[in-house]
């Protein structure tokens, strides 16, 4: 409350730069982007953390050696580092070349360039990383359900896959979602790492705009603003899936260990 006054009151804040640019079509746009980064990272990102999470768990050496081997890659190497790499691939390979390995066979050219943007590798960076941190807290909540109910349904002749998409998931889901959303708010700040690949996000955009009217606190408060906004509004659906997978949990987790025990009992 304190910081809000101060910049209200505070005669060295141009209040009128703020006015002009908070609703300014550019930054919208790159706010709009910012999600969309968000959105797309975050879901690629937990889709590749569930796989991790399941190779963590396996009975499979290889698997999880792959899976520990990968976790601690990206989470022992700093994100910024990682963003670099994949904008800057194109140098190390100039070109993505589609054929035989070894051979001088190619069915496929492109320029690296070409294939890779600045938003696509900003996309893979982002994604990857954040599959290393996810895959934790999959795997967690994995664990966190009892496992007499996937032996119970072991002994009813469901597979594994079954198994982990219909009685393990729905129930890891309680412990999952909270972590998740904290991760998800995170990506959406981490978007400010690509303007090293001058992918123009909102923090991007407001830094351009600002070296060039040299508005640089009005900006920032118009940035904050909107950041303020979007986390906002992208904690609705993290309360929504909380309250879904936490609304009776205990009466439908009984019946379905009541069911088991009693089929499997038959």
């Amino acid at each position: 409350g304190l910081f809000v006054y101060a910049l209200v009151s505070s005669p060295n804040v141009n209040h009128d730069i703020i006015a002009k640019f908070l609703f300014n079509g550019k930054i919208m746009d790159a706010a709009w982007l910012t999600v969309i980064l968000t959105v797309i990272s975050m879901s690629i990102g937990a889709v590749l953390a569930t796989l991790l999470a399941i190779m963590k768990l396996s009975s499979n050496p290889v698997l999880r050696w792959v899976s520990t081997a990968y976790i601690g890659f990206f989470r022992g190497t700093p994100l910024l580092l990682q963003i670099v790499f994949w904008g800057y691939l194109g140098i190390i390979f100039p070109t993505l070349d589609v054929g035989i390995p070894f051979t001088s066979i190619v069915w496929l050219s492109a320029p690296t360039s070409a294939v890779l943007t600045s938003t696509v590798a900003g996309v893979i960076a982002l994604s990857l990383n954040e599959a290393a941190y996810a895959a934790e807290i999959v795997r967690a909540g994995i664990l966190s359900v009892d496992g007499g109910q996937s032996e119970a349904a072991k002994s009813l002749g469901m597979s594994n896959g079954y198994t982990l998409r219909r009685i393990v998931l729905p129930q890891a889901m309680r412990v999952i979602i909270p972590p998740m959303g904290n991760e998800f708010i995170s990506m959406l700040k981490n978007t400010s790492l690509l303007q090293v690949l001058a992918v123009m996000e909102l923090y991007a955009r407001t830094s351009q705009i600002s070296a060039q009217n040299l508005a640089q606190i009005e900006l920032l408060v118009v940035a904050g603003f909107w950041y303020l906004v979007m986390t906002t509004i992208l904690s609705w659906p993290q309360s929504y899936l909380e309250r879904r997978y936490g609304r009776g949990f205990s009466a439908n987790n009984q019946r379905r260990w009541l069911a088991f025990t009693a089929k499997a009992s038959a």
